[in-house]
């Protein structure tokens, strides 16, 4: 699949360096510059850029009395736009202690105020454990920078970012890798993925990169037939953040109804999820049994929030003067009846989706049904935090390679954060009024929903499928005539 001739975007850049690859080309003859090295070379620039968007956060200083401090004066992370939650985290979470295990030893939020009350770290068992063991590296670093003097070195917080930040410039490089081993046929597809400004502006905003890569790699190791590995790294995924977990519902949706047409048996999706639940219970089960008060944070703040600025409830709730299905909510108060209604408008999508799935002229492809599933979270869930967005990307791409169109939502999506910052910097600071940012919020709904529409038009009209177009059933399912291979 050669892009230039295929992709009308493509084709229009290529004008710049001479126009589409000519009918006689020799393609394949260098030995270096294949498309998996063009591509991770392209991410890498853009993970460096990333990475210079957030930097205006890690700057320092020196106060009064010559401390050296991290410079947030005047609101530089919202003015800067280069938020991130990794570096209050560091204080917030109990980062800073050596001898603080995440989810073993709390620690006191808004000591003798009246809202006085014990927390524990609040993420997954696994990013929880991942932040602990990048501020221990950072430690490491810092003394050994101490010790020979001569390495560079900073303030451990933004050492702390910087190892993080490595590790999740890896999980988006293995991201970028699956799709590309998921698109043999159509390698350059992960060129989008690579290239989204989405990443540029949010793969250092939170830890969810991590997650993403273990969803995107159990999907390849699922394709090529390796389903207990495909369930492992999903399960592993679901425990750095719990979406990759979602993809197990169309996984098994397609597994029957393959089974239903004769083409193939259920054992690969069976396997697939049987190993991450699996996974998932090895590894949050210890540290629930040990720490349970710790263990159930993540469970219990995502329970007692209240629906966030990003979500569609918060928007329609300000532009309507709504005051939402609890009412007007005490500090600390359990949002019941927004809780129940999220969760049942998910379900309902659910059920839609199995009905498309099992009444489809053709078995869907993975990618359509996980986007699917995936974005219809997002949209009815109570919180849309913006690296959100990350878990879309991969299945947005491999579910509609359209270049014009991903790359239209992706930026839409992207400069959301440009009002969001200045939402919170608040007029008095001279920001910008809730307006800007929860139109702009309405408008990525939107987007993602024209999404929606455009995949479930391939699964209803399979000639509109750009993947099925070329002939192929879908590549990110075991190939029928192959034998599962039943270990990693």
């Amino acid at each position: 699949m050669v892009p230039t001739w295929s992709e009308p975007l493509a084709a229009a850049a290529s004008r710049v360096v001479g126009g589409p690859l000519g009918r006689h080309a020799l393609i394949g003859r260098t030995a270096f510059w294949t498309p998996l090295r063009v591509i991770l070379l392209v991410t890498v620039a853009v993970l460096a850029l990333g990475w210079l968007g957030k930097s205006p956060c890690l700057q320092q200083y020196r106060t009064d009395d010559g401390t050296l401090a991290l410079d947030w004066r005047d609101n530089r992370q919202y003015v800067a736009m280069c938020y991130s939650d990794t570096v209050p985290l560091w204080a917030i979470q109990n980062l800073d202690d050596p001898a603080a295990l995440p989810y073993r030893d709390p620690w006191v939020e808004n000591a003798g105020q009246p809202e006085e009350n014990e927390r524990y770290m609040e993420y997954p068992v696994l990013t929880g454990f991942h932040q602990w063991a990048a501020a221990r590296v950072a430690d490491g670093w810092a003394g050994l920078a101490a010790s020979v003097g001569w390495l560079p070195s900073a303030l451990p917080v933004v050492l702390y970012f910087d190892v993080s930040a490595a590790w999740l410039a890896l999980a988006w490089l293995v991201t970028v890798w699956a799709v590309h081993g998921l698109r043999p046929s159509r390698p350059w597809d992960a060129v989008l993925v690579a290239l989204s400004p989405l990443v540029a502006v949010h793969v250092f905003t939170n830890f969810d990169a991590l997650a993403v890569a273990s969803a995107t790699a159990g999907m390849l190791a699922l394709a090529r037939n390796r389903p207990v590995l495909a369930g492992v790294l999903i399960g592993l995924g679901g425990g750095f953040k719990m979406y990759p977990l979602l993809l197990l519902g169309p996984i098994v949706l397609i597994g029957l109804r393959r089974w239903r047409d004769g083409s193939g048996p259920p054992r690969p999706a069976l396997l697939t999820a049987g190993a991450a639940l699996a996974t998932v219970v090895a590894v949050n089960l210890p540290v629930a049994l040990a720490w349970p008060a710790g263990w159930g944070e993540f469970f219990r703040l995502n329970r007692t929030r209240a629906a966030d600025p990003d979500s569609l409830y918060f928007a329609v709730s300000h532009f309507t003067g709504w005051a939402g299905f609890d009412g007007p909510l005490a500090a600390g108060q359990t949002p019941e009846v927004l809780n129940a209604v999220s969760l049942v408008l998910f379900l309902v999508c659910c059920a839609a989706i199995a009905l498309l799935a099992w009444r489809a002229p053709r078995t869907p492809r993975l990618a359509s049904l996980g986007f699917l599933v995936v974005a219809a979270f997002l949209l009815v869930n109570k919180v849309w935090s913006p690296q959100y967005s990350l878990w879309l990307v991969p299945l947005a791409v491999l579910a509609l390679p359209r270049a014009r169109i991903l790359l239209a939502w992706m930026l839409v999506d992207a400069l959301v954060w440009v009002p969001r910052m200045y939402y919170y910097l608040t007029p008095e600071n001279m920001g910008l009024s809730p307006d800007w940012f929860l139109g702009t919020v309405l408008l990525r709904d939107a987007a993602v929903v024209g999404l929606c529409v455009l995949v479930v038009r391939s699964v209803l009209r399979p000639v509109t499928d750009p993947v099925r177009a070329i002939g192929l059933d879908d590549p990110d399912w075991p190939a029928p005539a192959a034998r599962a291979r039943v270990g990693a």
